[in-house]
């Protein structure tokens, strides 16, 4: 009985021996972090508020730079405006990799522009920038596209006649119809059964990849992946989404004219065709139905939930919607349509955008980055495909550079004249080579979407301004701001 017992003990030890030596901390020379559990990595340090108050809690004990093992694998924090840049911007080729967020990936896989890596990436990047810019991105026509936009939904706003509404659905529409113009060649109407349903698959699915149980899946996923959960819907969710983008991409090849392509599918097409004889091309079937999902999905939801954002901060905060409106009769007027000129003269305006984005913080974590070689940071070797999460929420509540982080106060992007002032630390966007590729899009919806309805329209809620509660219904990759009512009265 004493030696089977002896036995099992040794090969117990010996099964932990062999995962301590097997533990990627042994290849280069991480930062430091606390000691991982063989399998479990640092499970006993997770905070039942998630992954951002877990990394806020070792950042207070081990630096601006520090390792966490999500499960058996390491990743290195980057926490604070400095540690950030010095990755993303002084060190941008060596951090330009992209590591996996691990509910979404048996969707993604390495395909689209978004999750790709290496040349793929590089060659997608630049395809979809370029096609971007050819149909709106940086361009006059955008602005007219949002400025029609905004109409149409200042007329939706109008049928209400005050009552109360939730506003989710509405800002969804005017984002996505936006990047539909682009990739697709169309915009829906509002009323559009199938454009809704898409649009209820696209804020499903950022919830549920923003919940408590999709962290969980981060640190287990090579063992939760056997069992139902929250993962199985979103996959589900996104392949109704991708379904639909293959038939949008069977439309656009069935009706396809050379000689003038309506939009990025059409153009991507024409890519394809002409390289079909390279077998190594990146233009295939696969990566264009990636690509226009990540497109169509970030260009969707990441607006439609900063502007839902910004108009709960508005309720909450009645005394900057009213210093808006000043600002917009005294510029714009009530007769003439917002345009993107507007903005140099609109400093407050502006700053109130600037602090929507920042308290908002929609994508805390960052979206993860990987080392694409063995790379010193700070004096630590990180070896090649390391993870590192960029804290972008640690970088826009940076007290160094916010006088208040925790309040919502536009004065931190004005001067002492009142003037926009830039700051360092705000990268809602993200930095470096990885920023968002629909940056240029998103920051002019919202200055023409947010001046926009509040040219035409005062707000009021059901709820006193101290009982509105901004605290997030989810706040994991992303946060989802709580539902609210909210009335738009004309003025």
């Amino acid at each position: 009985m004493e030696t089977s017992v002896l036995l099992l003990l040794a090969l117990l030890v010996g099964f932990v021996l062999l995962l301590v030596r097997g533990h990627p901390k042994g290849r280069g020379h991480l930062p430091p972090g606390p000691r991982p559990l063989p399998l479990l990595g640092n499970l006993l340090q997770m905070d039942r508020g998630g992954l951002l108050n877990s990394f806020m809690k070792l950042r207070e004990k081990y630096g601006d730079v520090f390792t966490m093992h999500l499960g058996p694998r390491p990743v290195v924090m980057l926490y604070g405006t400095e540690a950030i840049r010095e990755a993303l911007v002084d060190q941008a080729e060596a951090f330009s990799g992209r590591g996996t967020i691990a509910v979404v990936r048996p969707v993604f896989k390495d395909y689209g522009v978004v999750f790709a890596n290496g040349e793929r990436w590089k060659t997608l990047r630049r395809f979809s920038l370029a096609t971007m810019r050819d149909f709106g991105m940086g361009k006059r026509s955008v602005e007219e596209r949002i400025q029609e936009e905004a109409q149409c939904l200042v007329e939706e706003l109008r049928k209400s006649q005050g009552a109360p509404l939730d506003p989710t659905f509405l800002f969804q529409c005017i984002t996505a119809n936006i990047i539909c113009s682009i990739v697709f060649g169309e915009r829906f109407d509002y009323k559009d059964r199938q454009f809704l349903r898409l649009l209820d698959l696209f804020y499903r699915s950022f919830s549920l990849i923003s919940s408590f149980s999709s962290q969980m899946f981060e640190l287990f996923s090579g063992f939760l992946k056997y069992f139902p959960g929250t993962h199985r819907q979103i996959s589900k969710n996104l392949q109704e989404i991708l379904d639909f983008i293959g038939q949008s991409v069977e439309k656009h090849r069935a009706t396809l004219d050379p000689s003038n392509p309506r939009d990025f599918i059409d153009t991507y097409l024409l890519r394809m065709e002409k390289e079909k004889s390279n077998k190594d091309t990146e233009f295939h079937h696969e990566n264009l139905m990636l690509s226009v999902l990540s497109l169509f999905f970030a260009g969707t939801e990441t607006s439609s939930t900063t502007l839902r954002y910004g108009f709960l901060l508005m309720l909450k905060y009645p005394h900057v919607a009213e210093k808006v409106q000043k600002e917009i009769d005294q510029v714009i007027g009530s007769h003439r349509l917002p345009n993107l000129d507007d903005r140099t003269k609109m400093p407050y305006t502006e700053a109130v955008i600037h602090e929507i984005q920042r308290f908002s913080d929609l994508i805390p974590i960052g979206v993860p980055h990987r080392v694409t070689k063995d790379t010193l940071f700070r004096g630590y070797l990180l070896p090649k495909n390391t993870e590192v999460y960029p804290i972008l929420s640690s970088a826009l509540h940076d007290q160094r550079y916010f006088a208040q982080p925790d309040t919502f106060n536009p004065d931190h992007f004005l001067d002492a004249n009142g003037a926009l002032k830039k700051n360092e630390a705000f990268m809602p966007f993200s930095i470096g080579k990885r920023i968002c590729l629909g940056e240029g899009i998103a920051r002019n919806e919202l200055f023409l979407f947010f001046t926009t309805i509040l040219q035409n329209f005062s707000l009021s809620s059901p709820l006193a301004p101290k009982d509105i509660d901004l605290s997030p219904k989810e706040s994991g990759f992303g946060k989802v701001p709580p539902t609210y009512q909210i009335c738009f009265l004309a003025r």
